[in-house]
């Protein structure tokens, strides 16, 4: 299997594109944990949600574990990206 830079994915080819569940999990990770960029939850969240919808269990988890460490503000901020990422 094709490894992607993660990177790639939040811009350019994989912007427009059907991306899969594993690069936004990736994405989430990236957030949640701070590799290469600040941790930021908002960010990842959105990340882990488009992962979810797209069928990737571990992302529901994860997702879970970041709401229960954000406000209700910042949980709609993340649904809100997600949503815009989609509708872009």
């Amino acid at each position: 299997m094709a490894r992607y830079d993660v990177a790639d994915a939040s811009q350019g080819a994989f912007a427009n594109s059907e991306a899969n569940a594993e690069i936004f999990f990736q994405l989430g990770m990236k957030y949640s944990i701070g590799r290469d960029v600040a941790a930021d939850y908002v960010e990842a969240h959105k990340w882990f949600n488009l992962a979810a919808m797209r069928g990737n269990r571990s992302a529901i988890a994860y997702r879970q574990e970041l709401a229960d460490e954000m406000s209700a503000a910042e949980i709609a901020s993340a649904q809100r990206a997600a949503r815009d990422y989609l509708n872009a």
